[in-house]
């Protein structure tokens, strides 16, 4: 078990981010069969031919041996988010430019238990431009397997975030970490991971970065280098592969346009206009226009929280949509 204790200016020094390259690796993992798929089917069984195209790549095929579900994995090919709204090209400017001995001391702890590497990947690795190459890899898993869906898994980590945020800010750690895994808990002013290994460590007034993922379960990076970061499965994830599927006209629809009928009941909980755009697969101007009118109308409200703004069903919005 993991224990991170959390002093008491802890949550004004906490954060929450997203990691990018998080997502990729771990997606990689997974169409590569070299973690558990859990809730993930869906997705996995749509993504495994653009996989298969790019299967052969030697630094693909290296980032795939690196992966695995337990033990260390090389921290400069997953940077934790330094800060929020950080880029795939940021993030793949940090790791190229990782100095060549850190890398390779990485790499060396990484490949410990694991089998003797093939040639070809072994020539990856021993490259004088190994981080280089090892990025290479990783701009090509994106751009195959990530770009695509990119907008709605951005939409469904941010949609977390709002919800997170707001319940460590107004209510502390306990409400923040309630529900967020059945082997995360908090305990007297520590946070419990069920973990393999037996550790302890102390914020220390530096808090701690929060990063929703969508493509593994929990994680943690703490060594001294890096943010001390917490990663966890984020709520809504079978929007990734949930289609809307045409649905008869009701007097919902027929009273305020389907559109505006259809938005209506994707703000039973407050949500972006970013998601609400992924989810419909509508352009952010349409979605805008669409909530201006609902907002006119009394059915919406809206207000901000952090660095995003929040849409909300008034009560008469949901009066009508129980009705409809």
């Amino acid at each position: 078990m993991y224990r991170i204790v959390v002093g008491p200016g802890d949550i004004a020094a906490s954060r929450f981010g997203v990691g990018p390259l998080i997502e990729v690796y771990a997606a990689l993992g997974l169409v590569a069969g070299r973690m558990p798929v859990g809730p993930l089917v869906p997705w996995v069984e749509r993504a495994r031919p653009a996989y298969r195209e790019i299967a052969g790549d030697p630094a693909v095929r290296a980032l795939v041996f690196l992966r695995r579900p337990h033990g260390y994995m090389a921290d400069f090919v997953v940077p934790p988010p330094a800060r929020p709204n950080l880029t795939v090209p940021e993030q793949l400017a940090a790791v190229r430019a990782t100095p060549l001995g850190q890398a390779r001391r990485e790499i060396a702890r990484n490949l410990v238990g694991l089998p003797e590497p093939d040639a070809e990947i072994r020539g990856v690795l021993d490259a004088p431009d190994m981080p280089e190459r090892l990025a290479a890899g990783l701009e090509t898993a994106w751009r195959t397997l990530l770009e695509p869906d990119w907008a709605v898994l951005r939409s469904i980590l941010e949609r977390d975030i709002v919800h997170r945020a707001g319940r460590l800010a107004a209510y502390g750690w306990a409400a923040a970490l309630d529900g967020l895994s059945r082997q995360v808990r908090w305990r007297d002013g520590v946070i419990e991971a069920d973990i393999q290994g037996d550790v302890t460590y102390r914020l220390g007034g530096a808090g701690l970065t929060l990063v929703p993922v969508v493509f593994s379960e929990v994680g943690l990076a703490l060594e001294q280098d890096w943010p001390y970061t917490l990663m966890y499965r984020a709520r809504g994830v079978a929007a990734l592969w949930e289609s809307r599927e045409p649905r008869g006209e009701d007097a919902l629809d027929r009273l305020v346009g389907r559109t505006r009928a259809e938005l209506l009941r994707l703000l039973a909980e407050p949500a972006t206009t970013t998601w609400l755009s992924a989810r419909l697969r509508m352009s952010l101007g349409g979605i805008g226009g669409h909530l201006a009118v609902l907002r006119e109308s009394g059915l919406v409200t809206r207000e901000r929280s952090g660095r995003s703004v929040l849409y909300r069903r008034t009560a008469v919005g949901d009066v009508l949509v129980g009705a409809g």
